[in-house]
């Protein structure tokens, strides 16, 4: 048996493994370990296993994952999630589809701190669902806000997505989160102009909220500065060079204590809680790691990434070219993989092909975020739209894939804009 033909028995092994269900780590490293034992030696497949155990556990950027996990948790403890909605509800609220814009301006401010789409989204649909129903917002633009607005956990930093593709390709994380903030914002942007449209072609899909006084918002905005400091203290740490992204790792965790201790609401139980599901994410995300890149090594040996770097070659596309067929596939990837599947899969796969024809690493990294976003929230695997009808359970789900259908949209331009003008993603990291 060939090398390649090898390797793409390993990928059908392996597809057949995780819809049975096993946990992708898990999957990846039995079929990465078995096939490099196959290709060369059981002895090799044992060394290279351990090298990676011990590479993984002595990574001093990995030690980022667990420190950033325990700010989000912390801060969630201190009911930051409901401080953000209501300070955005009260600022523009009393606008048509006002509270599905907080909602929106929300989810990016807890991503800022969050680091998870999955979290971000969970967390504004016990918030802000609420709210908009309440207020006879139609379910499509009230739920499809909600779970839109969750992706934006995965561009805004610190964000799990980007130090694992930081991880997978030796991309600098502190780069990639440079990197999230501007097209995060603009994403957050963009979701809320797909809102104003809904809501000026129809008017009552998003009515307009009670108006507050200036001394209102202002009480709103003080509940959340302390947030916002601590956020703009850490990623201006990283982007200036003051410390390293373990560093700020260290000092938001730090900051995160004082802040929930100033508020009343670091408790004991508060802390276990806050740890135990720290650990519990991150041996997740180490256990995603480590089969990946023993599942990498096994993809690099069978030679693969080189055939395909080939076969473009000799098929003389334009670079341009080949980028959107690489972001196609994975737009049609994220209807049938979950998100960190989608990106441990293909990575070792296209990093190779993208970064030799010239684009840089960084904006690569920024756009297999992006579409790994936009499959959160696509058929039939929208991881966040099944949270948000975990959390909202008289609530079809064909009426939330309905609402998200315009924020995709949305999406796609987003997507066409970063490509259109890299500057966007890569001035900040040149600072």
């Amino acid at each position: 048996m060939t090398p390649i033909v090898a390797g793409l028995v390993g990928l059908a092994f392996l597809f057949v493994f995780l819809v049975a269900g096993m946990p992708i780590g898990f999957a990846m490293g039995v079929t990465g370990a078995v096939g490099f034992a196959f290709l060369l030696s059981f002895h090799a497949a044992v060394i290279k296993v351990g090298v990676i155990s011990f590479d993984i556990a002595t990574n001093y950027a990995i030690g980022t994952v667990p420190l950033f996990l325990f700010m989000a948790h912390v801060l969630f403890a201190s009911g930051i999630g409901k401080d953000l909605y209501d300070f955005a509800a009260r600022a523009i609220g009393h606008k048509r589809g006002g509270l599905a814009m907080a909602t929106v301006g929300a989810s990016a401010g807890f991503a800022a701190v969050n680091a998870s789409s999955l979290a971000t989204t969970a967390t504004m649909g016990l918030v802000a669902l609420p709210e908009m129903r309440k207020h006879g917002y139609s379910l499509p633009l009230a739920t499809g806000a909600v779970a839109a607005g969750g992706t934006i956990g995965s561009l805004i930093p610190p964000s799990g997505m980007f130090i694992i593709y930081g991880i997978l390709t030796e991309t600098s994380i502190g780069d990639m989160f440079a990197a999230g903030i501007i097209p995060g914002v603009m994403l957050a942007l963009f979701y809320m102009a797909v809102i104003w449209i809904r809501c000026r072609i129809n008017p009552e899909a998003g009515p307009a909220g009670p108006r507050y006084s200036l001394a209102e918002r202002w009480e709103g905005l003080k509940k959340t500065a302390d947030v916002i400091v601590l956020f703009g203290f850490v990623m201006g740490g990283i982007i200036w060079g003051l410390f390293t992204p373990t560093e700020a790792g260290a000092m938001g965790a730090f900051g995160a204590l004082l802040i929930a201790g100033a508020r009343g609401r670091l408790s004991y139980a508060t802390l276990v809680d806050a740890i135990y599901e720290t650990f519990k994410t991150t041996g997740m995300i180490f256990g995603i790691l480590f089969g990946a890149l023993v599942f990498n090594s096994f993809i690099t040996v069978t030679t693969i990434p080189l055939q395909i770097a080939g076969w473009v070659t000799s098929s003389q596309l334009a670079p341009i070219a080949v980028l959107l067929v690489v972001l196609l596939i994975y737009f049609f990837l994220g209807m049938i993989l979950d998100a960190s599947a989608m990106m441990t899969l293909t990575v070792p796969l296209f990093f190779p092909l993208i970064t030799g024809l010239g684009y840089d690493a960084v904006l690569f990294g920024v756009l297999v975020v992006r579409m790994t976003e936009i499959a959160l929230i696509t058929p039939p695997v929208g991881m966040n739209v099944y949270v948000l009808s975990g959390v909202a359970r008289d609530v079809p789900l064909s009426k939330i894939f309905l609402g998200t259908a315009p924020f995709v949209v949305a999406d796609v331009i987003h997507v066409a804009l970063l490509i259109s003008i890299p500057a966007l993603v890569l001035w900040l990291p040149s600072l």
